[in-house]
């Protein structure tokens, strides 16, 4: 099996043998920020090339939202909105079973294939980490939604000024690293990472800070466990490394706020839980 991850900062590919969780090799290009998508995609079918040529299926996760044959809410690479990938891997690979979806989706799949979502009936997976989104889990399966485009709550109202229609990400724009890194900033006058600055609560104004994103992200999966009625919420992405100042407000709120709290988890997969969603993608359709 052959998984690509086109990241916002990265492209990875892993071979697998079917039905493991592990790499067999994988290869991870430079920045794909700075390419192109034009040239990321002609990079990457290059690599996939030296890895396998002819792989008996392929999963693909990406940024954005797959709609039908084309890529959209993806602004930050030049050319990836409105990029027809799925024909393009078609072309690429053949007769070959080719599986895409985007990043959070393809985490979620991989934590109800080996990870903290298995054997879960109604679930969510909330992934915290540069951005911002989720994947509903219903019947065992990730729910994409009418457009391809369920769980995308960084668009969510009520936090943040403006409207999708206008270029904002209301939600993301408070709770992500993105948000917290630029919000620390500018409260410290000096450039500091979201995870540095749960190491700075003791500088002033920076446990607020923290404290009012933590509480938003809590009242944010609240409000979705009342309306999904889950069994399980798993909590992933980059800013789960502070997951000792975050777990503990979030699970306080979901015990007070939701009718029937659910069991609240850390993701099994966290750096490369894109990559092994794609494996798993990938494993659905080995013929």
């Amino acid at each position: 099996m052959l998984a690509i991850d086109f990241g916002g900062t990265k492209i990875a590919l892993a071979t697998a043998a079917v039905g493991s969780s592990r790499p067999s090799a994988t290869v991870r290009l430079d920045t794909l920020g700075t390419a192109g998508a034009a040239q990321a995609v002609r990079r990457t079918f290059d690599a996939a090339r030296e890895l396998v040529d002819s792989p008996a299926a392929v999963g693909v996760s990406t940024f954005g939202v797959v709609r039908g044959d084309r890529i959209r809410l993806a602004p930050n690479v030049p050319g990836w909105d409105g990029l027809a990938l799925p024909a393009l891997l078609r072309e690429r690979f053949g007769d070959a079973p080719v599986a895409i979806d985007n990043d959070v989706n393809a985490g979620a799949a991989a934590e109800l294939r080996w990870g903290a979502l298995r054997g879960v009936d109604v679930g969510l997976y909330v992934n915290v980490g540069t951005g911002l989104a989720a994947a509903l889990v219903a019947g065992g399966r990730v729910v994409p939604g009418a457009h391809g485009a369920a769980g995308e709550i960084a668009y969510l109202r009520g936090h943040g000024d403006g409207y999708f229609a206008d270029g904002h990400a209301p939600l993301e724009d408070v709770v992500s690293g993105m948000a917290l890194s630029r919000r620390g900033s500018a409260l410290l006058g000096r450039p500091v990472t979201a995870a540095a600055l749960f190491s700075l609560r003791g500088e002033e104004g920076v446990a607020a800070l923290l404290d009012e994103t933590v509480d938003a992200l809590a009242r944010v999966v609240a409000n979705l466990c009342v309306t999904l009625d889950p069994s399980t919420v798993v909590l992933g992405g980059g800013l789960m490394r502070a997951a000792e100042h975050i777990v503990p407000r979030v699970a306080a709120v979901l015990e007070r706020a939701v009718p029937f709290p659910p069991e609240l988890a850390l993701a099994h997969f966290v750096d490369d839980a894109p990559l092994l969603g794609a494996m798993a993608l990938a494993l659905e359709n080995v013929r």
